[in-house]
C-alpha cells in the first residue's frame, strides 16, 4: 500500500502517471510521501514496457510542500534535540527523506513533472529531480524554505543551478518569492507552459509517447550520461560517453532504424 500515491499505467503507450494523491491537503507532503516515494518509483520500475513517468498532482495544486504541522509534531524530539548523537538522528532522517528524489534521478525511466497551481518547497525539490518539467500558466513555484527559516536540503539548491543558472537560483532561494509558469519558462525551469491542467496533461501524454517510441536502452544511456556530466568536466563526460557507447551501443536498434529508413516507416523500438 502506498497511501500518498496513485499509479496509472498506460503500457501500450509506454508511460505511467504517478499521482500525488492527497488532494484534500493540496498534496502537502506528510510522512507517507517521504517514506513511500522510493517504493513508488521501485514499483514502476518493475514494468519494462514503461519508459516514461509523468508526475502530477490530484486536486487543486501540484503540492504545497512539506506538511510542517504534522512533520514537527511527529519529529519534534529529533528536531529540537541538543546532544550530538541525537543530531545524528536528524541527519539520518534528512538523508532518508532525500532518498526518493535520488531514486528518481537514478531511475532508468524518464520522469516528467506536470505542475499546476502551487508548487512550493518540497514540490520544487520533486520538480527538480525530474528529467523534464511542464507547467500551467497559473502555476506558482516557490523555493519557500527561506521564509520558514530552513536551508533547503532536499535538492533544489543543488540541482537548480544546473537547470536555471546560479543567478536565478539565488534569486529564488534568497527571496522565497512566487514565480509564475511564464517566469519559470523564461528561466528555463520548465520546457513548456499550458493554458490549463487538462491541456498540460494532454501535451505531457503526447510528449511521453514520443519519448517512449525511442529505444529503451538508448533512453537509459542518454539519462545516465547526462547525469554523469552534472558532476564531471566536459572532457570527462566525452571520454565516458565514448566508453559507454563502445560497451552498450545497441546494434539491434541501429539495424531496426536502418531497415525502417529503407522501408519508409517509423522504427519500432522495444
Amino acid at each position: 500500500m502506498l497511501p500518498f500515491f496513485e499509479i496509472e499505467y498506460h503500457e501500450a503507450k509506454g508511460f505511467a502517471i504517478l499521482y500525488l494523491n492527497r488532494p484534500e491537503k493540496r498534496n502537502s507532503m506528510n510522512w507517507p510521501f517521504w517514506r513511500d516515494l522510493p517504493a513508488a518509483v521501485g514499483e514502476i520500475e518493475k514494468h519494462p514496457k514503461i519508459k516514461v513517468v509523468l508526475v502530477a498532482g490530484r486536486g487543486k495544486s501540484f503540492s504545497i510542500g512539506l506538511d510542517l504541522e504534522e512533520f514537527f509534531a511527529q519529529f519534534d524530539k529529533i528536531l529540537t534535540a541538543a546532544r550530538g548523537d541525537q543530531r545524528e538522528e536528524l541527519l539520518a532522517l534528512i538523508l532518508q527523506m532525500q532518498e526518493g528524489f535520488r531514486r528518481i534521478m537514478r531511475s532508468n525511466k524518464i520522469f516528467i513533472a506536470c505542475v499546476h497551481k502551487h508548487c512550493i518547497g518540497g514540490g520544487l525539490d520533486l520538480m527538480c529531480a525530474c528529467d523534464l518539467r511542464l507547467a500551467t500558466a497559473d502555476a506558482s513555484v516557490s523555493l519557500r524554505e527561506t521564509k520558514v527559516a530552513i536551508v533547503a536540503d532536499m535538492g533544489s539548491l543543488n540541482r537548480l543551478p544546473g537547470i536555471i543558472g546560479d543567478g536565478n537560483t539565488r534569486l529564488m532561494a534568497f527571496t522565497g518569492a512566487d514565480f509564475s509558469g511564464e517566469d519559470c519558462n523564461r528561466m528555463g525551469l520548465v520546457s513548456k507552459v499550458y493554458g490549463t491542467q487538462e491541456e498540460m496533461m494532454q501535451g505531457a501524454a503526447a510528449m511521453a509517447e514520443e519519448i517512449a517510441s525511442n529505444s529503451g536502452i538508448v533512453l537509459r544511456g542518454v539519462k545516465h550520461n547526462i547525469n554523469y556530466q552534472m558532476d564531471h568536466t566536459v572532457s570527462d563526460g566525452m571520454n565516458y560517453v565514448a566508453t559507454y557507447n563502445a560497451a552498450f551501443l545497441d546494434t539491434n536498434a541501429l539495424q531496426e532504424m536502418i531497415l525502417a529508413f529503407k522501408e519508409r516507416r517509423r522504427p519500432n523500438f522495444d
